[in-house]
């Protein structure tokens, strides 16, 4: 069984920093795209950032220039760097990985989710 667990989130003041860290647990072969995504409340879920296991990054507009994504294969981890965040950055952010154990197909596994609150 393979679990995904979430850690760093909180309540910051607009232009602070927080540092999200995603680590994964279980049988494990290979971990392919780990990533973040967030939910507003009324919103639907959305793309923060995402890194392949080559390091090809890709990042939502709203995440340019201020977020940073990373990823420790070692410790199959994967970090959000969050800085000069904004009140509309305040979400639930989740973790992703698509995840392959021996003998099966990729599968994708969600985190449990991290409340960040960003006051004004």
């Amino acid at each position: 069984q393979v679990q995904l667990v979430e850690s760093g989130g909180g309540l910051v003041q607009a232009g602070g920093s927080l540092r999200l860290s995603c680590a994964a647990s279980g049988t494990i072969f290979r971990i392919d795209t780990m990533g973040w995504y967030r939910q507003a409340p009324g919103k639907q879920r959305e793309l923060v950032a995402t890194v392949t296991t080559g390091g090809t990054i890709n990042y939502a507009d709203s995440a340019k220039g201020r977020f940073s994504i990373s990823r420790d294969n070692a410790v199959n981890t994967v970090y959000l760097q969050l800085a000069n965040l904004k009140p509309e950055d305040t979400a639930v952010y989740y973790c992703y990985m698509r995840i392959r154990q021996a003998f099966m197909s990729a599968r994708d596994y969600w985190g449990q989710g991290t409340q960040v609150t960003v006051s004004s």
